[in-house]
């Protein structure tokens, strides 16, 4: 069988835009760093690291899973590129 390599085209910016997301919703919702960081069981300066830093943090699919929960927005959401 041959290997090759498939063009594909990935979002080198995806976590900032995960980022910019889950800031988006937050407000939305009218929570706010400290709140989302108890409803998913993280401490406030996790909550607001990941976002003060665009993502560059980093957060585990866990976490993004209960913010998904929290600010009632499903997971496909927060990986939408609609800023730049």
């Amino acid at each position: 069988m041959t290997k090759f390599k498939r063009d594909f085209v990935f979002n080198d910016n995806i976590i900032e835009v995960v980022a910019y997301n889950v800031i988006k919703y937050r407000k939305l919702n009218g929570i706010t760093q400290e709140q989302l960081a108890i409803d998913i069981g993280v401490s406030p300066e996790f909550i607001r690291k990941f976002e003060s830093t665009k993502g560059s943090e980093g957060l585990s699919l866990l976490s993004l899973y209960k913010i998904s929960i929290v600010l009632n927005v499903t997971m496909d959401k927060f990986f939408e590129s609609t800023y730049q």
